[in-house]
């Protein structure tokens, strides 16, 4: 079997939370165009079926759109339920779903802390905590966790100090996971990006000088864009990266090497 057959995802059952749009929308598309099955997990239902939609049409594949909350382990466990109920098991999960708040250390509430944590890195160790459960019963997977450049540097001019603690804190999740879990053949991989022009950033004008100041800083002089992800997942979601599992792949252009 050549690479290209070992990198497809025939047959292959996978989910991806937050995947109504940005990030995870084009990690969808990635998957179901190497032949999996894939469930979009968003708190936005009616963009997750829409784009549910859109993907299956122009891949051929069964793509489902799921509402859940992956910070509230019952919203992750009736998700989880109702993939094995369409899908029968889950072959990979992409633990996508996350926020950012910018401000400032000393202004920030508790509450405010809290609720970025809670997103980004209890809900990361939920979803791969189920996901894993499953694995290990079906005898194995792989899961990917998005966490961020921001696990290894300090993002600047912007303050926010919640959202790279919470995403150094899934690297370490993720390695932790990786060896608990490496004997049960359950993979378990992060994903670093940098600079990411999604919809989302391009479109707000608020963040149109903050942009110019990272393109002015980075190696590239240019943000990333969310299909130049894709080839990472399609690549750690199969069996070609069986002996890959507890890394973290930092894609941002060589901006956390200046």
């Amino acid at each position: 079997m050549g690479i290209i057959e070992k990198l497809r995802l025939d047959n292959k059952k996978a989910f991806v939370t937050g995947g109504a749009r940005g990030i995870g929308y084009n990690i969808a598309i990635a998957l179901a165009e190497a032949g999996a099955d894939v469930a979009l997990v968003d708190l936005d239902e009616g963009v997750a079926k829409e784009s549910a939609e859109k993907i299956a049409a122009s891949t051929g594949r069964r793509v489902i759109a799921l509402k859940a909350d992956a910070a509230q382990k019952a919203d992750v466990d009736r998700m989880i339920d109702a993939i094995l109920k369409e899908f029968g098991r889950i072959d990979a999960a992409f633990c996508n779903a996350g926020i950012c708040k910018n401000i400032p250390a000393e202004e920030m509430t508790l509450e405010e802390w809290n609720q970025v944590v809670t997103i980004n890195l209890t809900g990361v160790f939920l979803t791969a905590q189920a996901a894993g459960k499953v694995m290990i019963k079906q005898g194995g997977g792989s899961i990917i966790n998005t966490a961020s450049m921001s696990a290894h540097i300090v993002n600047v001019p912007q303050p926010q100090c919640s959202y790279n603690a919470s995403k150094a804190g899934v690297v370490q999740l993720t390695k932790s996971l990786a060896v608990e879990w490496a004997l049960k053949n359950v993979r378990v991989n992060s994903i670093s990006p940098g600079y990411i022009g999604t919809d989302l950033i391009l479109n707000a004008p608020a963040l149109k000088p903050l942009i110019e100041k990272w393109n002015a800083m980075a190696p590239l002089k240019r943000l990333g864009k969310p299909e130049e992800l894709q080839a990472i997942a399609v690549y750690l979601a199969g069996d070609s990266s069986a002996f890959t599992t507890g890394s973290d792949f930092v894609i941002d252009g060589a901006f956390t090497c200046i």
